[in-house]
């Protein structure tokens, strides 16, 4: 199983509370701790990560033993991490409509790429899967509200979806994923879900929350590889 704690805006323009949210997002059990580059990441915006502050993250991802991941969203934020030594990167479903020029060339760099498909709606995958692409199912709503998932997969051991990322309230949905043979989980992870400051906090996981999704989804994803 892999988890990942999608911090993404939730720093809320405070890009030292990266750090803190990068050591709580390991001790909450994640894999891999994610931001996003190329949003709402101009001058003076809430997302502006440079090149600097992405080498300080690295390095703290690296004190805490955590996965540093980013979202790669436009051609700028690309060129942003060359030279950046990291083993995952993630495509947003935005990208893969709106660019799949970049999509090509992320994948290309022959990392473990985790793709969703939330705004893709042709039955054919945007790029041949590979042992290196990993797609995850999504609903780009946010929320996403339980009405909204009845096309939910009820086998992703039978689809093309190695995971879910999950815009749900809550870790329910996220465990039924798991329980339904996902071995990959992203979640939304915040210190606050009572912030207003964005959308996300309200549908992310608290560490509390994120600890106990995954204390609970590991175990039943290895009864499920036990056989029961």
């Amino acid at each position: 199983m892999l988890f990942i704690a999608e911090i993404g805006l939730n720093h809320n323009g405070n890009l030292d509370l990266g750090f803190e949210m990068i050591k709580q997002a390991k001790y909450a059990g994640a894999n891999i701790a994610k931001f996003q580059l190329g949003w709402r990441c101009k001058e003076n915006e809430i997302n502006n990560i440079d090149h600097s502050r992405i080498i300080e993250f690295k390095k703290c991802a690296e004190y805490y033993d955590i996965e540093l991941m980013f979202s790669v969203i436009t051609n700028e934020a690309f060129d942003l991490l060359q030279n950046i030594d990291l083993n995952y990167y993630k495509i947003a479903s935005r990208t893969v409509k709106e660019n799949l020029e970049l999509v090509k060339k992320v994948c290309n760099l022959n990392k473990t790429t985790f793709i969703s498909l939330g705004m893709w709606d042709n039955d054919k995958s945007p790029i041949p899967k590979t042992e290196k692409i990993k797609y995850l199912w999504c609903k780009s709503l946010y929320p996403t509200l339980p009405d909204q998932m009845l096309d939910f997969p009820k086998n992703f051991s039978d689809s093309k979806f190695d995971g879910y990322s999950d815009h749900t309230i809550g870790i329910e949905t996220a465990i039924l994923a798991i329980s339904r043979g996902a071995n990959i989980i992203e979640k939304h992870f915040t210190l606050d879900k009572s912030d207003n400051t964005i959308r996300d906090h309200v549908l992310s996981a608290t560490p509390q929350e994120f600890k106990l999704l995954v204390e609970i989804g590991s175990d039943i994803n290895k009864k499920i590889n036990i056989g029961i």
